[in-house]
């Protein structure tokens, strides 16, 4: 475990650190190097922290690239996390 105690709010999220999950968060649409697209994500949970959750590698969901892998680990704060479930995240989902 961390340096410090995970809250008890906070250790669903602390169950998942090491499987794939897919993650929603709670805004319609987010935009990320000029692409509009809805806030679903794929990836292997690598840290939980008292705020954030952070996935690594991982899989943003756009229409037009449904596995474009994100350069870089990608940290959500969990206040904004509206849906999360171990997914595999080489399964293809219909994103219309």
């Amino acid at each position: 475990m961390e340096d410090f105690p995970i809250l008890p709010d906070n250790e669903l999220f602390w169950e998942m650190k090491g499987k794939n999950i897919l993650l929603v968060t709670e805004s319609n649409q987010l935009n990320i190097l000029g692409q509009t697209f809805r806030p679903i994500f794929c990836g292997k949970v690598v840290e939980v922290t008292n705020g954030f959750i952070t996935l690594d590698p991982v899989n943003i969901k756009m229409s037009n690239a449904p596995f474009y892998k994100f350069p870089t680990p990608l940290s959500f704060p969990m206040e904004h996390i509206a849906v999360f479930t171990p997914f595999d995240p080489n399964r293809k989902i219909p994103l219309i």
